[in-house]
């Protein structure tokens, strides 16, 4: 059979066995191309190379059919920046055979096939890219792809703000339309671990800096995304609403979080209260105990011995007892998410900022959670 035709095949073959990804495979382009040695997407387009196509079984070919449709749909090309380019290709290989390893029939057998040599990681999979990539840079392990090579788009993407921003509509709009024609075909209802992936995608949260700028500085305009460098020369300079705002951090020192994750997230702390003075803030350690509180400003912070286990009690019945703890109050909690929880939410609202590998956010029973990522 021709590549040309034998794509054409697969795509059917996936949209007969499994109808959600069948739907989401009409919204990506296929070319054909000898300039690369496998397969590969850029978040638009998925290209084979037909020497490589010939050779696959039809099983073979929609398994790597489905594996590129979802690095586009998960826009994985565009996530990733400035990242490393292998380490963030084996990342989003272990994401998306993870998802296509449970995706299987009402008798629980296997839809697409994966082959031996496809990275697999029941750890990680159930993980966003950006977390499982994170855990990656901590094992510092060496890792080889046998199973199609790179084929995340290798250079950070070329488009243009705009162009990324339409993109993502696109695919927002795509998964919508994909679970819209899998509940019209009674094909059942999406398993919780993909209902969760559709809400990601099409409801993406932010990242945990910008958050953290959101909540912690209270000015007139909301000024989501603008470049702080220039706050320095009097860009931004807008008149403060009201006299202070009070920041309360905890971290978790039960071994959930390490000097390179703190160091990275005080520093940003830091850098907001040296922009803007109002901000009244100081810092908490906890494990099973607590500790603190210190002063951000303080040039070394010594992290207190412990490692036992993890309660979030300790530091919201420290919050309850103080006096100078109102509305306008904020709580930022560092850690794993793997601990005990109060009972009871506080008055004030929360901010959980989670390591990779955390706690999922839907078992966080308060607050807004976010995530500690590198670019």
């Amino acid at each position: 059979m021709k590549p040309a035709n034998a794509i054409s095949a697969s795509i059917l073959r996936v949209r007969s066995r499994t109808p959600f990804f069948g739907a989401l495979a009409m919204f990506v382009r296929h070319e054909l191309s000898e300039a690369i040695p496998t397969a590969c997407t850029d978040g638009k387009t998925v290209t084979f190379n037909p020497g490589f196509v010939a050779g696959l079984s039809s099983a073979e070919l929609a398994a790597v059919m489905l594996h590129e449709l979802l690095h586009a749909a998960l826009l994985h090309a565009e996530r990733r920046g400035k990242r490393d380019a292998l380490i963030w290709n084996v990342a989003a290989d272990i994401v998306v055979n993870g998802i296509i390893r449970r995706e299987t029939g009402r008798t629980g057998e296997q839809l697409i096939v994966l082959p031996d040599s496809a990275l697999v990681d029941p750890e990680l999979e159930d993980l966003e890219v950006e977390d499982v990539y994170e855990v990656l840079l901590q094992r510092a392990v060496h890792i080889e792809i046998n199973w199609i090579g790179m084929d995340v788009a290798t250079e950070p993407t070329e488009s243009s703000p705009e162009e990324v921003k339409q993109l993502e509509g696109e695919w927002r709009q795509a998964w919508r339309q994909a679970a819209t024609t899998l509940a019209l075909t009674n094909h059942g209802r999406l398993p919780a671990g993909l209902r969760r992936l559709v809400d990601a995608v099409t409801a993406p949260q932010l990242d945990w800096r910008t958050m953290l700028w959101r909540h912690v500085v209270r000015t007139p305009v909301d000024y989501g995304g603008f470049d702080r460098r220039h706050v320095s020369r009097g860009l931004y300079l807008e008149e403060l609403e009201g006299e202070s705002v009070n920041v309360r951090v905890a971290v978790d020192t039960s071994g959930s979080v390490g000097q390179q994750d703190l160091g990275r997230f005080v520093a940003e702390l830091r850098e907001i209260i040296r922009l803007y003075p109002h901000i009244n803030a100081s810092l908490y350690f906890a494990d099973a105990q607590l500790y603190g509180p210190y002063r951000l400003t303080d040039d070394d912070l010594q992290r207190p011995e412990g490692g036992g286990g993890t309660s979030f009690v300790p530091f919201f019945e420290e919050i309850e007892g103080n006096d100078d703890v109102g509305p306008d109050t904020l709580l930022v909690y560092l850690t794993d998410g793997f601990g005990k929880f109060p009972e009871r939410p506080p008055a004030a609202p929360v901010l959980w900022v989670v390591t990779p590998g955390g706690l999922e956010t839907e078992y966080f029973p308060f607050g807004q959670v976010c995530r500690l990522r590198t670019e």
